[in-house]
């Protein structure tokens, strides 16, 4: 039988010498995870364990453990004054502290190794685990305690941290047209603590100003019902089987949640002036118009027209100009030897 498995017991019975050894359970948990919630194996080890011991006494587990009607002792003990506590087949668990126990783990790892001590069986039972996207609670923490404590990171404002945020985003686009796949890791990192900076820094709000405050909890909030509302298809009752039908079902649904009166609201003017014209030309195109250029000469209104012709072809033109402009640097680097 597993002895993860919620049928599991404290563990399988055990005759003769493994039985006079005992048992220690090392039980570790997660600190992403709210207290108290633990697996059902967990519970059933710590409920029919003979001692539970926790070198901590503010461990975050201890009240719901004692709640829950199991005693549990502050005690730091030894590797032999743990094996000792096992002595007639007794069972003793372990709660771990958020360093694992790493001083106890060696220390029965060494009279293990004399082999001149019979050894309780040790296993070691996690008893929460972290869901995917735990570590973004590290991150929210981290980045609390740096705006508390960081005399630069404690005076920066949304407007100070605007430059860093583009910076960061054309380094990740960089990244990925590189094909540099750690190098692409560490600088979606770098764009996600703009976000969360941000958010941290929009807690505190500024009502002399007419500022709400919100959270990194809003954001998320925000962007969670935005995509569901954006997704019929996959949330609701409408159905999309090609891309193009997807990106119509998104433009409709943001259209009658932004009630724009033109097209070329929501375009942000600050970014780069090919990626503009082709998204203004997208604009158009998707709104089924057929507005002309502007007939008028000048190398600006010739890049518009191949900034256009470019999106009209499926082409990003400023991702098309960089490559270009790579290709350029490659040569002119081959050139100076």
């Amino acid at each position: 039988m597993n002895a993860n498995s919620p049928e599991a017991g404290p563990g399988p019975a055990r005759t003769g010498a493994a039985a006079a050894t005992g048992r220690i359970i090392l039980l570790t948990t997660s600190h992403r995870v709210a207290p108290g919630l633990l697996s059902w194996p967990a519970w059933r080890a710590l409920h029919g364990a003979d001692q539970v011991l926790c070198a901590d006494g503010a461990h975050p587990q201890l009240p719901y453990l004692r709640e829950a009607g199991i005693a549990v002792e502050e005690a730091a003990p030894t590797a032999e004054e743990l094996v000792g506590a096992c002595a007639g087949g007794r069972t003793v668990v372990v709660v771990a502290t958020g360093e694992g126990e790493p001083a106890l783990t060696d220390g029965l790892a060494r009279l293990a190794g004399t082999g001149r001590i019979a050894m309780p069986e040790l296993e070691l039972l996690p008893a929460s685990y972290d869901l995917p996207g735990a570590r973004l609670l590290d991150l929210v923490q981290v980045m609390d305690r740096i705006r508390l404590e960081c005399p630069w990171s404690s005076r920066q404002t949304h407007e100070g941290l605007a430059k860093y945020g583009i910076e960061e985003a054309y380094e990740l686009v960089e990244a990925i047209e590189e094909g540099d796949r750690d190098e692409l890791r560490e600088e979606l990192g770098d764009v996600l603590l703009q976000v969360v900076f941000h958010a941290r820094i929009a807690e505190e709000g500024r009502p002399e100003d007419g500022e709400e405050a919100f959270s990194i909890d809003d954001v998320a909030g925000g962007i969670v019902a935005k995509l569901i509302h954006r997704h019929p298809h996959v949330f609701g009752d409408a159905t999309a089987t090609t891309p193009e039908e997807v990106k119509e079902h998104w433009l409709r649904t943001k259209a009658v949640e932004k009630q724009r009166t033109s097209i070329t609201e929501g375009i942000p003017l600050g970014q780069p002036g090919l990626a503009l014209a082709a998204k203004l030309a997208s604009r158009v195109r998707t709104a089924g118009l057929d507005i002309p250029l502007p007939p008028v000469e000048g190398v600006g209104y010739e890049l518009l027209a191949l900034a256009v012709r470019a999106e009209s072809e499926g082409v990003d033109p400023e991702a098309a100009l960089r490559a270009a402009a790579r290709a350029y640097r490659d040569a002119i680097r081959q050139a100076e030897g």
